[in-house]
């Protein structure tokens, strides 16, 4: 009779033999497929190596070339200030009368040119000359009169020598004499003041100049100070401006001066001690030179140049590029001449250039021109033959 135990144990060993089998066949696959992999891994890389190797090598990226200038440092600026005033002449009159009257003739019309001295205009001096002609028939009749006491007080003194009349005689005699001396004195006063008021009506000019206004026509009756003619010199204008106090007076000596797109040399003939209370302004007056054309009345602007001391460069207005947070930036190459980025502060700026502060190691160059053209952190090669 066949025992169980052992009929079980020969029914397991073909099964176990089995799974062995199978599990070294899949090992073997696995192997085989790894081996494939690798092959073709190998394989396709030095394929892909060799057409590397095949295509030429790109040629090197060509350095751009840039305009570079030195960075200069300077301890000052010049500030360009500007102020406003007006061209007005040296002196200028309103002539008028002192005394009341009819106006006779008026000899200049407006924009004549008159020469210091030249009459101008007159009243009419008929009744004054009336009261001459009888001041001086007055004179002469006590002329007469003096001439005859004289004589009588020579003979009352001849003769009270001879014992012939009183004292009283001659001293009646005397007090005649000096009576009519008194009034003759009075008469040439009075003539005297005859001629002063003629002399008076007419007005002459009172310097070299020009008529700018004419307020009568002739014939008006007139009163004392009423208006008649304005004048005004017109060589050598003056310039009226309002300076602030911070300019230091010794600027403003010999200064250009612009009127109508023309500059002019000015030297400063006063600067007033006070402040005008509108303005704040100390009033200056400058003498223009070889200014003949000048109207009076134009606009005037004096520069005044007002040294600045502070450190820094001077950099053209193209090469300025605006940074982050409101900062202002440059393009610089550093002495291996690669392009940096420089941060720089604005002191003062002009037409075509800018001064400005900043931190440039030695040998630092500024690109001047095209900075659009290169990026930071690139090789650049200078223009100027390095």
């Amino acid at each position: 009779m066949p025992n169980p135990a052992n009929s079980s144990t020969e029914a397991t060993k073909p099964s176990l033999f089995a799974r062995v089998f199978r599990g070294t066949v899949r090992l073997g696959v696995t192997v085989s497929f790894m081996a494939v992999a690798a092959a073709a891994v190998y394989f396709g890389a030095s394929e892909l190596t060799r057409r590397a190797d095949a295509v030429p090598s790109p040629d090197a990226a060509a350095v751009t070339p840039v305009s570079a200038t030195p960075i200069t440092s300077e301890s000052a600026y010049t500030v360009d200030r500007v102020f406003i005033g007006q061209v007005e002449p040296q002196r200028s009159a309103d002539i008028s009368f002192e005394l009341n009257g009819t106006l006779d003739q008026i000899l200049v019309d407006e924009g004549d040119e008159v020469a210091k001295g030249q009459l101008l205009a007159t009243l009419d001096t008929a009744l004054l000359e009336v009261e001459r002609e009888r001041l001086t028939a007055s004179r002469d009749a006590i002329s007469a009169q003096l001439a005859f006491a004289k004589k009588t007080v020579e003979r009352n003194a001849k003769l009270i020598e001879q014992g012939f009349t009183s004292q009283a005689r001659l001293d009646e005699a005397v007090s005649l004499q000096d009576e009519l001396l008194s009034r003759i004195g009075e008469l040439d006063a009075a003539m005297r003041d005859v001629t002063v008021r003629i002399e008076k009506s007419s007005i002459e000019a009172p310097f070299a100049g020009q008529i700018t206004a004419r307020h009568v026509d002739g014939g008006e009756t007139l009163r004392s100070g009423e208006l008649v003619l304005g004048m005004v010199e017109v060589v050598s204008p003056q310039v009226r401006i309002g300076i602030p106090l911070d300019v230091d007076p010794e600027l403003l000596t010999d200064v250009e001066i612009e009127i109508a797109g023309q500059s002019y040399r000015a030297e400063l003939a006063t600067l007033r001690p006070d402040i005008d209370p509108v303005t704040r302004t100390r009033t200056a007056l400058f003498d223009l030179k070889n200014a003949p054309d000048v109207a009076f009345g134009q606009t005037a602007r004096v520069h005044v140049l007002d040294p600045v001391q502070s450190a820094g460069t001077w950099v053209p207005t193209t090469s300025l590029k605006e940074g982050t947070r409101g900062q202002w930036t440059l393009l610089v190459a550093d002495a291996q001449k690669i392009v940096r980025l420089a941060t720089v502060e604005v002191l003062h700026a002009e037409d075509d250039r800018v001064f400005v502060r900043g931190a440039f190691p030695e040998g630092t160059v500024l690109i001047d021109q095209g900075p659009q053209r290169v990026t930071v952190g690139q090789r650049v090669a200078f223009n100027t033959g390095e």
